[in-house]
């Protein structure tokens, strides 16, 4: 079977260039388990000619699974999928990505979903002006069972067509309508987790945790996205690679 019955064909009226288009792909199959782990890639030349792109395109996006863990390359024996992710700090995707490169199953339990009018923080934040409308995302993120952060996300109204369109993946609803953020600057910071959160994610008040704020962007600069995230402490890592 080639590649491209598993992953799809590329699109050619995206804006993405087309290695992440293939390197998304590739993820998502390997996400909904079209792509099991221990299974070896086609030849590079192989998908090249399938996906009908240029062999270093095919590197390219290949380069970056292998970076972030999706994939190994065994010398004289080709690329395999591994099912799991080292995930940098720096990487730009969702949690439901994430937890699916670790070999997880990601889950959420909604705490509240609601549409209202941008307020004074929120347009600093997003750059939008007075009266916009929003939406409002909190959930409880699961990794299989096991609760690991609280998520509050908020999205301009001209991102989504409803509040109904976010099942699992947040970043899966934005990439539908155009809207995924192609980059993001986020800010870290330790915190102790107050009673009540500290009850929605089985710890105990007082433990440890990571607070994570993302700003997310379109290609234009505009922001389209904010989300502020609560970690468990115990339970995940960030990895940040530096070079001198």
């Amino acid at each position: 079977m080639a590649l491209s019955d598993l992953i799809g064909n590329l699109d050619g009226s995206s804006s993405l260039p087309k290695y992440q288009q293939l390197e998304r792909a590739i993820e998502r199959a390997i996400e909904r388990g079209a792509l099991p782990k221990g299974d070896a890639l086609p030849p590079e030349r192989d998908i090249a000619t399938d996906m009908q792109v240029s062999r270093i395109t095919v590197r390219k996006a290949l380069d970056g699974l292998v970076e972030n863990g999706l994939l190994d390359r065994k010398q004289g024996a080709g690329t395999f999928i591994s099912g799991r992710v080292e995930k940098p700090f720096s990487r730009l995707s969702s949690f439901s990505e994430d937890m699916a490169g670790r070999g997880w199953s990601a889950r959420s339990e909604w705490v509240t979903r609601a549409e209202g009018i941008i307020t004074p923080e929120e347009s600093l934040n997003l750059g939008l002006g007075p009266g916009t409308k929003v939406y409002r995302f909190t959930r409880i993120r699961y990794a299989d069972d096991t609760p690991m952060a609280i998520e509050t996300a908020i999205i301009p109204a001209f991102a989504l067509p409803g509040l109904d369109t976010v099942k699992t993946s947040l970043y899966t609803a934005l990439e539908g309508t155009g809207h995924r953020p192609v980059r993001a600057l986020q800010r870290l910071r330790a915190v102790t987790f107050t009673p009540k959160q500290a009850k929605r994610l089985g710890v105990q008040d007082g433990d440890p945790g990571l607070f994570i704020e993302r700003r997310g962007f379109l290609a234009n600069g505009t922001t389209v996205e904010v989300t502020q995230s609560y970690y468990r402490g115990d339970a995940y890592d960030f990895v940040a690679e530096l070079h001198a």
